[in-house]
């Protein structure tokens, strides 16, 4: 079973060797203008707009994913900031809550509208995208099969010039032939020439009807389908943009909300802080005026304190004089 599998293999890459030297050989006389080729312009238009299709389909899906990586880093650097927010937003300060509450509800908006897009808009360009590289192949196979129907026209058309030359050429030596040989073998010998030479054309004649049929076959389905190919491009624009256009409409417009829920808690918070300064300034100025009222009444109260200080020095000295004049009398 081996050496069948082996013999299979090696046969088959044998034909598809002769199939490439006949193909290239083809193409050869072709370019030196000894070969016609066969040609269809209008084929030749709907693949020069498959492959302007193909190339503008592409740029799209990578441009797509480009602004898919750049949501992804928006989003990124939104977590960011909004984590920093809330882990130096204090306590104590007015909206901690709705601070927290507020990040995630981005956070969230963010994972939504990227999930959106590539669900919607990449994913189409993908389906899209895919039919591709499989018409593409069909193109080149018939290609190679319009190579494969040229190559054995004219190989027939060359037989069916030289039949007549070769019927020629064989009739002399086939005449010397009859005369040497005896008479009941002399018909069996031209029989034999002239089956040789219908062996060769027949065969080319079936060899060209076959990879005419195939070619043709191809040729046909190509033509019915790259036109509708191309004309599905609009609808896959639409479909696309459309769906994009929605998601970024209601993604805007939900960021907006929340945006207006942060400068809201913010203007809370400078409210508060504002309200706290002016506490502060308030405080500060009682204290002071009240230190100022005791300055005043401290201030009012010493000319009394000095006069009530002068008199009691007075009577202590009064007091004083009137011992020493006792104790000078006593003496006395």
């Amino acid at each position: 079973m081996a050496e069948i599998g082996k013999g299979v293999t090696a046969g088959k890459l044998a034909i598809n060797v002769q199939k490439r030297l006949t193909r290239a050989q083809e193409k050869v006389l072709q370019k030196l203008g000894k070969a016609d080729e066969t040609r269809d312009v209008v084929f030749e238009e709907m693949v020069a707009n498959f492959n302007k299709q193909m190339g503008e389909g592409t740029k799209l899906q990578k441009d797509l994913k480009a602004y898919l990586a750049a949501v992804k880093t928006m989003h990124d650097a939104s977590r960011r900031l909004q984590d920093c927010l809330a882990d130096m937003y204090e306590p104590e300060w007015f909206g901690k809550e709705e601070i927290d509450a507020l990040a995630e509800d981005t956070d969230t908006l963010w994972l939504d509208y990227h999930q959106n897009l590539t669900d919607k808009s990449l994913t189409c360009m993908d389906t899209y995208l895919a039919q591709f590289p499989e018409i593409k192949a069909r193109i080149a196979k018939r290609e190679r099969k319009m190579v494969d129907f040229d190559s054995a026209r004219h190989h027939f058309a060359s037989l069916q010039k030289g039949k007549k030359k070769d019927e020629a050429k064989i009739a002399k030596p086939t005449a010397l032939l009859e005369k040497a040989a005896p008479s009941w073998a002399q018909g069996l010998i031209s029989a034999h020439q002239v089956a040789q030479t219908n062996l060769s054309y027949n065969q080319a004649e079936e060899e060209l009807g076959r990879a005419q049929k195939i070619f043709e076959e191809m040729n046909v389905e190509l033509q019915d389908e790259l036109p509708s190919l191309w004309d599905s491009r609009v609808g896959v624009y639409v479909n696309t943009f459309q769906g994009m256009a929605g998601h970024q409409e209601k993604f805007h417009r939900e960021m907006s909300k929340l945006s207006q829920n942060l400068n809201d808690i913010m203007t809370k918070l400078e409210e508060q802080r504002q309200l706290k300064k002016d506490g502060t300034a308030a405080a500060k100025t009682g204290d002071a005026a009240k230190s100022e009222e005791a300055n005043h009444s401290e201030a009012a109260s010493s000319p009394a304190k000095i006069q009530s200080t002068q008199i009691k020095i007075q009577e202590e000295e009064e007091t004083d004089d009137g011992l020493k004049a006792s104790l000078h009398f006593k003496r006395s």
